[in-house]
Formats: C-alpha cells, sequence, structure tokens
C-alpha cells in the first residue's frame, strides 16, 4: 500500500501545480483515464485472490474519489482565478467620457470674445459682467441720458411692464451699466472690459434684436485721447493679425462721452474678403470717447480729479468681418452646417 500512498503524494502534486484548467486536465487524465495510472491499478483488481480485492479494492476505490476530489477543488479554484483575471482585463470605467471624435464647434461669437479678452488681459483690462435686465439708473441716466431722449423710446428699447411706482425695468441696450456699476464699487485706477449680450428692437441684415458688445472703460488721473487711440490701435493690429493699421477719429456724439468719436480703419476688399490694414477706403469700426464728466458725478467721481476714456465695439461685426460671415442673421440661426462651416475646433 506504500506505493498507493507514494502515487497519490505525485498526483496530489501535480493538482497543486495545474496553473490552468488545460493543464489540470491534463493531469486528470493522466491519472484517472482510460490508461491513467489510477485507472491501470484497477485493471490489477481481476488478477488479484479474493483477500487481496478485499484489501486493495477500497484502498484503489478511495484513492480514484480522493483525486477526483481535489482535482474539483483546484478546478473551482482556476475558475475563479481566470474570472477574477478576466474581470479586471475588461473592467471599463463608466465613469469616463467616452472616447468619441468632438463633434461640437465653437460659435464664431465665442470665439471672437475670447480673442478679445485675451488681446486686452494682454494691456492689464480685466473682464467685469452684469445682469442683462437693467433699472433706467444703471442704463441711461448715470450715462447722462436726458429725459426724452431717442434711445428710451419704444422703438430702440425693450421695456418691461410698468412697476406700481411706475419705474420699468428693460433689457440692456449696452454693455455700459456694467461701467456704472464698476465706478460705483470700485475705486480708480480703472482698466476693464465689459462684454455681453444686449438688445434693441431692431433686425434686418446687419442688426438683430439681440446681439454682442464688447466695451472698454479707463479711469485714472492723466488719461487723454492720445491713451485711447494708441489702445485701440494695438487691439485691431493684434485681433486683425496685422502689421500695422491706420485710423482715423471723427467727430460723433454719444452722451456719455465728450469729445466723442468714430474711429475708422483703412480698408480694402480682395474678393468676398474685407483686409483690414491696407487699401484706400474707411471703414467705421467702433465709437469712442472721453468719459463725460457728468457720468464721473453721476459715479461719485470728481471729474477734475479723475478723468478716462471709453470705447464700445460689435463682437458680432467683428467676427463678420475677420472671418468673412456676410450675413449677421446666421449667427442666431441655429443651422450646424453654418456652425460646422464658421466654428472652430474646441481645445483638446
Amino acid at each position: 500500500m506504500d506505493d498507493l500512498k507514494t502515487l497519490e503524494d505525485q498526483i496530489t502534486d501535480a493538482i497543486r501545480a495545474a496553473e490552468d484548467e488545460r493543464g489540470l486536465e491534463a493531469v486528470r487524465v493522466s491519472a484517472l483515464g482510460k490508461k491513467g495510472a489510477v485507472s491501470e491499478r484497477m485493471k490489477t483488481l481481476g488478477r488479484m485472490t479474493p483477500e487481496e480485492r478485499k484489501e486493495a479494492g477500497p484502498a484503489l476505490n478511495g484513492l480514484k474519489a480522493r483525486i477526483a476530489e481535489a482535482i474539483e477543488a483546484r478546478r473551482g479554484v482556476l475558475a475563479e482565478a481566470a474570472l477574477t483575471a478576466r474581470l479586471k482585463a475588461e473592467a471599463v470605467d463608466v465613469t469616463l467620457p467616452v472616447a468619441t471624435p468632438a463633434r461640437g464647434r465653437i460659435h464664431p461669437v465665442t470665439q471672437v470674445f475670447r480673442e478679445v479678452e485675451a488681446i486686452f488681459g494682454a494691456m492689464g483690462f480685466e473682464t467685469r459682467e452684469g445682469p442683462d435686465v437693467e433699472d433706467d439708473f444703471h442704463n441711461f441716466t448715470a450715462l447722462n441720458f436726458p429725459e426724452g431722449h431717442p434711445a428710451r423710446e419704444m422703438h430702440d428699447t425693450f421695456f418691461f411692464e410698468p412697476k406700481e411706482d411706475g419705474s420699468r425695468m428693460l433689457l440692456r441696450t449696452h454693455t455700459s451699466p456694467v461701467q456704472v456699476r464698476t465706478m460705483l464699487t470700485e475705486k480708480p485706477p480703472i482698466r476693464i472690459i465689459a462684454p455681453g449680450r444686449t438688445f434693441r428692437c431692431d433686425s434686418d441684415q446687419t442688426h438683430t434684436p439681440m446681439f454682442h458688445q464688447v466695451e472698454g472703460l479707463v479711469i485714472d488721473r492723466s488719461t487723454h485721447m492720445g491713451h485711447l487711440k494708441g489702445t485701440l490701435e494695438a487691439f485691431l493690429k493684434a485681433f486683425f493679425e496685422v502689421d500695422e493699421v491706420e485710423t482715423r477719429f471723427r467727430p460723433h456724439f454719444f452722451p456719455f462721452t465728450e469729445p466723442s468719436a468714430e474711429m475708422d480703419v483703412r480698408y480694402t476688399r480682395e474678393g468676398e474678403r474685407v483686409v483690414i490694414g491696407q487699401g484706400d477706403a474707411w471703414m467705421e469700426i467702433l465709437g469712442c470717447g472721453m468719459v463725460h464728466p457728468n457720468v464721473l458725478r453721476s459715479c461719485g467721481l470728481d471729474p477734475d480729479e479723475f478723468q478716462g476714456f471709453a470705447f464700445g465695439m460689435g463682437v458680432d461685426r467683428l467676427a463678420m468681418l475677420k472671418y468673412g460671415i456676410p450675413d449677421l442673421r446666421d449667427f442666431f440661426a441655429a443651422d450646424v452646417r453654418w456652425l460646422q462651416h464658421y466654428g472652430f475646433a474646441p481645445e483638446a
């Protein structure tokens, strides 16, 4: 019976050493298959005497049962290990975004907002924002719009229903109220831009009821029109990516600036494309001027101590000029084909 104990130890060691189910199956066949070691021993029972079979039979059957049990136990361990390895290899983190090519496009207005903020940011300007719904003081009165000024009329301004006291809120007609709020809450020196949406009752190929503006404000003790022109020329060169621009100021009227001016820039056309910085034609590009003393007083600043300049430009128009977009209304048409053509790929 010692040889059976030795055989059992050998087979048991082989079972423990099996690293996968294929190797374990090979051990089973070598032990319990038709020509396996245990099966060959079972064949010898027929040649034994009854007394020998009485002792060898139970021993061989017990050996066979123990080996089969050990094989099944090892099979269970290997199957569990294989499943664990497979689950680990095939694990999917459902919180990760799906790795698909980006299909969205950045709207030209958003792109221009980013470009404008980056350019003025490099000059030391900070960005300020304000509410779309304004009151009369911030949108008109503090900006030196006298009572009865045409811009207060319904054909320009979206007014809300009157309150009990007769006052009416409105959709801001420019981002200048942000300048007022800044002067009321911050002390000079002030150097800000105010980008945002504005609203007026107008709609055609070059006007929409909602449009986008960026306005700038500088308040200090020694600021003059030369600083204003130099700032705007530096912006135009950076925005239109040209080495030189030629500009001129034309006298104009804005209630909130004095003197006021519109800035023109030289340009030419190459087919449908507008080229800024060269040519013989002039194009009005923005409005600007020195902050009116009445505006400074309305915001609690002494005009004998402080002065500054302000400017404003249409972001939609800047996008049309730089990127060759012919119709302003398409900006708001929500046409995916248009956005795929004129939009910008998001940064990685």
